[in-house]
């Protein structure tokens, strides 16, 4: 039997991600009828947690206390990353979401042109990050506002849902980057373990801001979780983890920047949502802005969409 190289498989099984994470906006979307957002997540977290906590339980052994509050910093923007994407998932349609959230990969050069935000070694972003900002912001006034809306009430037909997965790819975006300064010298999966069990924590200290918490359970839900939790979350962290040791940053942006399409395609199919032609333009103005960052030079290396 042909053994694949590390780099051809690196780019399957990181194809294979990007496809749970796209596809995981409209399982989620689904099963968030069965559940609160912030059960869900609470839920979602913690079996990951788990999993990781079982695969991984020789790195924990002699963890010390600058790994484990490393660990609690990425877990709590993780964290709010994934509770703002999920309140706002239940407002706004799928593809949207993951459009917007694809947003990230914008918001982290922006960020680091604070020097103050910008990890050691990491470059300054170049002119491309003003130009792909310009257009990613054009991209998600087309994606959230309906066709024939007059200039002067574009931001008055934003929804609630659009707003929150802003805020959303914000805390990814700060995920990110504390990722870049803390994950030197410490394991993918000691790092994986730790974080996700803060997001965990985090998430159980703000279920008590959701009002009102149902759960019916239900053969999506299941699956949902089962998606969310092993692949999604515990699996796709580290293989993400694992494609960037043997990649070329270029060639893992290509990959990533798929996510946002597989979840329109996957919306469309499954749930029937459809974009206009007003959205598809700026979804594809979202798309080019986020390869202009990546892919051209004087951009920072790339950087990962969770779902």
């Amino acid at each position: 039997m042909r053994v694949l190289k590390p780099a051809t498989l690196a780019r399957v099984l990181l194809l294979g991600t990007v496809l749970v994470w796209g596809g995981s906006f409209v399982v989620v979307k689904a099963a968030l009828g069965d559940a609160s957002p912030l059960l869900f997540n609470l839920i979602r977290m913690s079996l990951a947690a788990v999993v990781l906590a079982g695969v991984n339980w020789r790195e924990l052994h002699g963890v010390t206390r600058a790994q484990v509050r490393a660990g609690a910093l990425a877990g709590l923007f993780l964290a709010l990353g994934y509770q703002f994407q999920t309140f706002g998932l239940v407002r706004t349609t799928a593809a949207k979401s993951a459009f917007i959230t694809g947003l990230v990969v914008v918001f982290v050069p922006l960020l680091t042109l604070v020097p103050r935000f910008r990890p050691a070694g990491m470059r300054a972003p170049g002119w491309t990050a003003g130009v792909g900002a310009c257009l990613a912001f054009g991209g998600l006034l087309l994606v959230t506002t309906p066709a024939g809306t007059a200039a002067k009430d574009i931001f008055g037909t934003i929804g609630l849902g659009d707003l929150l997965t802003l805020v959303c790819a914000l805390a990814f975006a700060g995920h990110l980057l504390i990722l870049a300064r803390v994950s030197k010298g410490m394991g993918a999966g000691l790092l994986g373990t730790l974080q996700i069990a803060d997001a965990a924590g985090v998430m159980l200290v703000t279920l008590p801001l959701e009002p009102v918490h149902f759960f019916h359970l239900t053969g999506r839900l299941v699956v949902a979780l089962g998606v969310t939790s092993v692949l999604a979350t515990a699996a796709a962290f580290t293989i993400q983890s694992y494609a960037q040791q043997h990649l070329p940053a270029t060639q893992t942006a290509v990959i990533l920047t798929l996510e946002p399409v597989f979840a329109w395609l996957t919306s469309m199919v499954v749930l029937g949502e459809r974009l206009s032609g007003r959205s598809m333009a700026g979804a594809g103005l979202i798309l080019i802005s986020i390869a202009l960052i990546e892919l051209l030079p004087g951009t920072i290396h790339s950087t990962e969409i969770p779902g």
